[in-house]
């Protein structure tokens, strides 16, 4: 079986256990709707992709790199363009897959068109833009596009048979799947985030122990943290953890902000939330105002409030002197 030839561009998207990998949604949408879904699992899985228009599903119990990407040739020779999620399995499967197919390899991509691929360098402090001539194989970082793709019609799923097994040499395998710690992962790929603003440290306060506070929260919480541009030029926290147009461009589950007010610089580096919690004084500030839920009140406090209900332990460099009650704001969306 192969790829009709009308596909040019295509997504490969491993799954297990019929969990789609961060990033997923991103791909497919940049290959124009078109995905092949592939691991244990991956009808459950592609029935969730809201991106795809087409999707290709081929169960198979082994993902491990070698053998899939040889089992995987024949099906994508055709498709001159072949991008992957790079997730873990993504970043293994793709330049496996670009020795097989004998194409060139273009990580960590923003951006792709049939013509050509934006990819970032130097912790996103350069932008490259590479023109395509021919077959390639393209890995796609999470969240890369800065928004979320708009869902698509219901796809047609099409069921894949199990191409022959040809002999492979040595493979990798996966002794097993471990999550990352929240306060190492990467905020890119997180799907629960704390984030913390200016409005959240005091005058005269330590930053950076807040901040620290805010991740140890964030942990608890089993979530990531984040920050602004305001909290990493202070050096509060380091620049991996700024979300933004010029930091990481993030598209989390949920969102909570302590003392954001929500600039345009980085309300654009969300994308879409599924749900956003706002702790701010000010009711009216765009980050309150995107929220599902705003509490009014001074963040602070209710971060030392919060800490103290789940058993962190707080400080008393950022402790408030005085807590002030909250509102509670609610927003339909």
């Amino acid at each position: 079986m192969t790829v009709p030839a009308d596909i040019r561009v295509l997504a490969v998207v491993v799954v297990r256990d019929g969990e789609l990998p961060a990033g997923a949604e991103e791909t497919v949408a940049e290959a124009g709707g078109a995905a092949l879904v592939v691991g244990p699992g991956a009808g459950q899985a592609a029935g969730r992709l809201a991106s795809a228009r087409r999707a290709w599903v081929l169960e198979r119990s082994c993902v491990a790199p070698a053998a899939l990407a040889a089992a995987l040739a024949r099906i994508l020779s055709g498709v001159d363009m072949v991008l992957l999620p790079a997730s873990p399995d993504g970043r293994d499967l793709a330049p496996r897959l670009a020795v097989v197919l004998g194409r060139g390899l273009l990580a960590g991509a923003v951006r792709c068109t049939p013509d050509e691929v934006e990819l970032t360098r130097l912790g996103d402090r350069l932008s490259l833009r590479v023109a395509v001539d021919g077959p390639v194989v393209v890995t796609v970082r999470p969240a890369g596009r800065g928004r979320p793709p708009q869902p698509a019609a219901p796809a047609e799923v099409i069921a894949v048979p199990a191409p022959s097994e040809p002999a492979t040499g040595p493979d990798a395998e996966s002794a097993g799947v471990l999550q990352p710690e929240p306060a190492a992962a990467d905020l890119a790929e997180a799907r629960r985030i704390v984030g913390g603003g200016g409005g959240l440290v005091p005058a005269g306060a330590d930053g950076g122990a807040v901040m620290r506070l805010l991740t140890d929260v964030a942990a608890a919480l089993d979530a990531s943290a984040g920050a602004t541009r305001v909290v990493t030029d202070a050096g509060w926290m380091p620049y991996d953890r700024q979300i933004g147009t010029t930091g990481v461009a993030v598209s989390p589950e949920l969102y909570v902000a302590f003392g954001i007010s929500g600039a345009a610089q980085h309300v654009t580096g969300l994308g879409a939330p599924e749900h956003v919690v706002s702790v701010n004084t000010d009711p009216s500030c765009p980050m309150t105002l995107m929220a599902d839920l705003g509490i009014v009140a001074d963040a602070p406090a209710v971060l030392a409030e919060l800490a103290e209900r789940l058993g962190v332990t707080v400080a008393s460099a950022v402790k408030p002197e005085e807590a002030v009650m909250p509102e509670e704001v609610g927003h339909a969306r």
